[in-house]
């Protein structure tokens, strides 16, 4: 069946309730939602969430408000009511890549998690998603309804959901591609990809002799990036030569002595060819400097 009822609490709601329905969303577009707190009613739901007082995933009942809540990770984390859910099903919701439903569990699922159960410890200062969720609420102010906030509310998560699927699933995807490339470079210190694919944390785990990053921008030309001493640094290993900074056009052509040069930044982390041949005499170039 795939139609369902489910049940959560009515009232002032938060990210892990709001998640929860939001993941649920993506495996029964068709639910029928019931916000309450009567037993009656959530007894007769497929599935229950944050309410009901009972854990138990073959009946579908995920609530961690019960005397000793409902358990918790290895590293600590106390699951909500998204995180119950997420164990059950988030591999169903990740086209059963346990690859991608992990990571979606401890860089999204488990910090809603922490936050709904009180655990800090490790949880970014600062806005954060959950309490972004909580501001469909209405305020003291407003004569706003509940239950259309969290209906909001839970297209926002969904397609937060979706986008942080699709941004993990690609992540994963480059970091195949982006090792192939190191196992596959004439010379290790020059990593060729064939499309631009996110490098950075794969160059930074898998190799460290290289230097330079070679692919193809949209339009079709080529570019050299500097790898950076390690990852989020703005420091490279190896910057591109001085005497190009900030040139472009005929004046790099004319200090390269390639004629289809493009430009090169000013901070020497990026330079550009209209050729692939001509990109890589300037990634000899680079690291004779």
């Amino acid at each position: 069946m795939t139609d369902k009822t489910i049940a959560t609490h009515n009232g002032n709601f938060h990210a892990d309730d709001v998640f929860s329905v939001a993941a649920l969303k993506q495996l029964f577009p068709n639910y029928t939602l019931v916000r309450t707190r009567d037993l009656d009613l959530i007894a007769k739901a497929d599935i229950v969430l944050d309410v009901g007082g009972i854990y138990d995933p073959d009946t579908d009942r995920f609530d961690h408000h019960q005397r000793g809540g409902a358990g918790e990770r290895d590293n600590g984390i106390p699951y909500s009511s998204f995180g119950l859910i997420w164990k059950k099903y988030g591999l169903a919701i990740c086209q059963n890549n346990q690859d991608i439903a992990t990571a979606i569990d401890a860089g999204l699922v488990s910090t809603i998690d922490a936050i709904d159960c009180g655990h800090v410890e490790g949880v970014t200062t600062g806005i954060s998603l959950s309490q972004t969720v909580s501001m469909f609420n209405p305020t003291w102010q407003e004569d706003g309804d509940f239950d259309a906030g969290f209906d909001e509310a839970v297209e926002f998560a969904s397609r937060i959901l979706t986008r942080f699927i699709a941004s993990t699933s690609g992540g994963i995807s480059a970091k195949a591609i982006v090792a192939k490339a190191i196992e596959n470079a004439k010379d290790p210190r020059v990593i060729v990809l064939e499309q631009y694919t996110p490098w950075k944390k794969t160059v930074n785990a898998l190799s460290q002799e290289a230097l330079f990053i070679i692919y193809p921008s949209q339009t079709g030309q080529w570019r050299i990036q500097t790898v950076p001493v390690e990852l989020g640094s703005f420091e490279n290993k190896k910057s591109l030569p001085k005497a190009w900074a900030g040139l472009s056009d005929q004046a790099l052509q004319e200090a390269t002595g390639i004629a289809d040069a493009m430009f090169c930044h000013n901070g020497l982390f990026i330079a550009g060819a209209h050729s692939f041949a001509s990109i890589m005499a300037m990634a000899d170039m680079a690291l004779k400097a």
